[in-house]
């Protein structure tokens, strides 16, 4: 079963604000003046204008220019969500979290407790839209590529179950834009050869494919074909950890891209901390206007997960890597090559040490009263603009 919450943030805003139902709603960019954002999410309401998501929050106001325009509240999607994955939770095991609006449940083997899939799917829908005031839409089928397709096809409020071995008929129809992965690149090329549905795609032989996409290209067949084995899988460790943001404006000042970047990197030790892991490494992302993107990485004597260790390396990294001549348009900040938390940090210092514990405090203060609470440095904390590998976490 894939489950997808309807235009979930706009949703969870006209719930809040009762004044706003029925009026077209996007959400996107830090504040209500910025034009560097995107739109986040769209209301039903805002979509016969041609807004969607994804797309420049300047645009969106040009179509739509009645719509009420409002910043990300991430606490309040993370909250609506939460209260979502609490019922998911009682329709299934395992559950595979997306984004705060998207999961996988697999019903294996519950036909007995729980009745019939469609049925299933039918009191869960209810039961969120009655409990949460939230709209889901459904697909249910014998494998997570096809119900995700389901999920799509009927929105708002939606339920498509697709009945075992009847998966290549029901994709054959639909436009190729449909598949996930055959994205508009890969949809060009595909209708050079005459290919312009998933069952055109589905009839082509696998060495031709591989011909077109090398490896690719087979499973881009069967998954037109309706086969997909991949298993519904709650969240393991991260193998990297990162933040980034792009400026609503581009920023020419180095000190501001400094300070910010350096406030990213302490939300990642945070998160490091959470996941009781150490970094070897830590990555520096610059993308200079308009769209010139570099990253660079330090290579630490030790893994750590000391906020101090970290922005030293990254203080490095900004003073080789940053071109105070040129405007930036986003920063980001990160760390891979993890490792569960050894101990021993280094032959000279422990977890007791006082900077460690300072760490430790500062996470406590966080968990108890947010995220941007308290931080080192005098820089102001930017709003957080994506769903973070954190936010999955919390939903199991």
């Amino acid at each position: 079963m894939h489950v997808d919450l309807d235009a979930f943030y706009a949703s969870v805003e006209q719930l809040r604000r009762p004044e706003l139902r029925g009026k077209p709603v996007i959400v996107g960019g830090a504040g209500v003046e910025g034009e560097r954002g995107v739109v986040a999410a769209a209301s039903y309401e805002a979509r016969p204008f041609g807004v969607r998501s994804a797309m420049p929050l300047s645009r969106a106001r040009r179509l739509c220019p009645n719509a009420v325009v409002i910043p990300c509240d991430f606490p309040a999607y993370r909250e609506a969500s939460k209260s979502v994955f609490a019922i998911l939770d009682r329709y299934s095991p395992v559950i595979e979290p997306i984004a705060l609006d998207e999961a996988y449940l697999d019903l294996t083997g519950e036909d007995a407790l729980m009745g019939p899939a469609d049925s299933v799917a039918v009191r869960l829908r209810d039961e969120v839209k009655s409990r949460c005031g939230l709209d889901l839409s459904i697909g249910v089928a014998s494998c997570k590529l096809v119900a995700k397709v389901a999920s799509e096809l009927r929105k708002p409020r939606g339920l498509v179950v697709v009945p075992p071995g009847t998966e290549p008929s029901f994709l054959a129809p639909l436009p190729l834009g449909k598949l996930p992965g055959c994205g508009p690149a890969t949809a060009v090329r595909l209708e050079r050869v005459g290919v312009r549905t998933i069952g055109d795609l589905a009839a082509l032989p696998d060495p031709l494919l591989g011909e077109l996409f090398g490896q690719y290209g087979r499973l881009l067949g069967a998954h037109a074909r309706g086969i997909d084995p991949s298993p519904v899988l709650p969240p393991g460790d991260p193998k990297s950890i990162s933040r980034e943001v792009t400026f609503d404006r581009d920023v020419r000042e180095a000190g501001k891209v400094r300070a910010t970047a350096l406030g990213l990197l302490q939300d990642v030790g945070h998160s490091l901390r959470a996941h009781g892991l150490s970094a070897r490494t830590v990555v520096l992302k610059i993308r200079y206007q308009p769209f010139d993107t570099l990253s660079r990485q330090a290579t630490l004597p030790y893994p750590t997960d000391r906020d101090d260790h970290l922005a030293s390396a990254l203080r490095q990294l900004l003073e080789t890597q940053l071109d105070p001549s040129r405007a930036v348009r986003l920063i980001g900040a990160g760390v891979s090559n993890l490792e569960p938390c050894a101990t021993q940090l280094s032959l000279l210092e422990t977890r007791s040490s006082r900077l460690a514990i300072l760490d430790e405090q500062l996470d406590e203060l966080r968990g108890r009263y947010g995220d941007h609470v308290i931080a080192r440095g005098t820089a102001p904390r930017h709003h957080q603009k994506d769903v973070r590998r954190d936010d999955l976490d919390a939903l199991r």
